[in-house]
């Protein structure tokens, strides 16, 4: 007994226990000979006391996008037990508008993955890992107890069939077994209560087996002249009975109706009338609320003008015997990038309040993924030449096929233009992106004889290349008159492209 005290008196384990040493290492004093403190008994009472443990530093799910409410992990680059160096990248965020790389903003060591690859719909806040300091037991970190852990990720269960389902019947009469029984309109009970007849001794004629009124007038007559007697069942007091039903009938009318909708069973083939429920991604939801609240609240109106692509086909011919690859839609952004440094009361946004003015021309490009709908930005456009622009799409449209957007690439803008030419589309609507206050939607190009005249002043017909472009505009902030100007100068810089170089 005497052996375990023999360690005597440490002033700097005293000075620990008072709440003087903080988070000092136990060892010797400078200067003195006494025996530390070392893997003994005590060090390790000390060491596993719960007032000694470190809390550990929280991974929570951060907001990624000003419209993000709930986000996807996709995938974990670290692994539990793996160092980390502040600016590592820690997991892969699907957001609602792209998958984003989370990256860790302290170093030490990822101690505890609380949301596994494939965990969806985690609220902003939520804890989904935990990290110590370096030199700290990883293995015994503990989930705070003032945050809980978000729902890990279910596994797919085995489907089992549900049970027949449990429906409420409105019983009327009592039949005997047996005896076959009719849907009967309204009128045709009544007459058929009221002189005490069953329907089984008609026949019913009405659509879908129906016992009609008609029906039961005739029984009325066939008993007024004797050929059929009085039912003696006497008609029941309306009730209502829980009953099973047969998964499949062995008798009914020639019409039957079914009690209940037909239901579908997950990992069997589709019942007659059923459907499938496709799940949505988080970029698809967004994109459905965005297109609602700007149909609902944004007052569209709508402009459309056709333009000649006749030089603009020509400067791109000459473009690619230079080896320089530009599209028709990289000279529409730079038309439309020059169209609005000229006129920057359509480069504008509605706050809320009112329009206001903004100071870059920053041009969203739609891009269809397989996700949907997104749109990279150009940013100052307006500065970038026609191959400047190109190579910029490129990049961009690759980056959100891929998911890889950031943040600041797709966030903001202040119009957009929509290109469905490339589909066969030769013209469309598009719906405003919000808070923008305009959006651009181009067609196909098409051969188009019109007559013109030559130097002569001779008519003649000449084929010229146009398309279709339609402008979505913010009444609120474009009016008819500034649309219609837009849209004069676009066409006046589409149609001279040596104006945008």
């Amino acid at each position: 007994m005497a052996a375990s005290w023999r360690l005597g008196y440490d002033p700097l384990l005293f000075r620990y226990l008072l709440g003087l040493g903080c988070r000092r290492s136990f060892g010797p004093a400078q200067g003195s000979g006494r025996r530390p403190v070392g893997r003994g008994a005590s060090w390790k009472w000390f060491h596993g006391a719960q007032w000694l443990r470190a809390d550990p530093i929280k991974v929570l799910m951060p907001s990624l996008s000003p419209t993000m409410e709930q986000g996807n992990i996709v995938k974990w680059l670290k692994k539990e037990g793996e160092a980390v160096s502040a600016g590592d990248a820690l997991c892969e965020i699907e957001t609602d508008k792209a998958v984003v790389t989370l990256d860790a903003s302290d170093d030490g060591v990822l101690a505890k993955i609380l949301a596994g690859e494939g965990a969806k719909n985690i609220r902003l806040g939520s804890l989904i890992g935990l990290m110590v300091e370096e030199g700290e037991d990883w293995k015994n970190v503990q989930i705070p107890k003032d945050v809980s852990a978000p729902p890990p990720v279910s596994k797919p269960a085995v489907p089992q069939p549900p049970p027949p389902p449990q429906i409420s019947i409105p019983v009327r009469k009592e039949h005997a077994m047996g005896t076959p029984q009719f849907r009967l309109s309204p009128a045709a009970r009544n007459i058929l209560e009221k002189h005490s007849l069953d329907a089984s001794q008609g026949t019913a004629t009405g659509p879908r087996g129906i016992f009609t009124k008609e029906d039961a007038l005739k029984l009325v007559k066939l008993k007024q002249m004797g050929k059929i007697t009085e039912s003696r069942t006497s008609p029941a007091p309306p009730s209502t009975l829980t009953a099973p039903v047969p998964p499949q009938a062995t008798a009914g009318p020639s019409y039957p109706r079914p009690m209940i909708p037909p239901v579908s069973i997950p990992g069997q083939p589709n019942a007659a009338g059923t459907f499938t429920e496709i799940p949505a991604s988080n970029i698809r939801k967004v994109i459905a609320k965005r297109l609602t609240e700007s149909k609902s609240t944004v007052p569209h109106a709508y402009a459309t003008a056709d333009c000649d692509l006749g030089a603009v086909l020509k400067v791109r011919q000459d473009l690619v015997k230079d080896d320089i690859k530009v599209s028709v839609n990289d000279f529409i952004i730079r038309a439309a990038a020059v169209t609005l440094k000229q006129m920057p009361g359509v480069n504008a946004s509605w706050d809320g309040e009112g329009p206001k003015q903004l100071p870059s021309v920053d041009i969203s490009v739609a891009v269809a993924t397989d996700k949907g709908l997104i749109t990279p930005i150009i940013k100052d456009a307006a500065a970038k030449g026609i191959q400047e622009i190109a190579e910029s799409v490129k990049v961009l449209s690759k980056k959100a096929r891929d998911g890889k957007l950031l943040p600041e690439e797709y966030q903001g803008g202040s119009f957009s233009i929509s290109n469905l030419g490339m589909f066969g589309i030769d013209e469309f609507t598009a719906v405003i992106n919000p808070p923008q206050a305009c959006i651009l939607a181009v067609g196909r190009f098409r051969p188009v004889l019109k007559l013109t005249e030559d130097e002569e002043g001779n008519a003649q017909l000449q084929q010229h290349q146009l398309i279709r472009v339609t402008m979505s505009s913010d009444s609120r902030v474009v009016d008819d008159e500034l649309a219609t100007r837009f849209l004069e100068s676009f066409k006046a810089n589409l149609e001279n492209p040596m104006l945008l170089a």
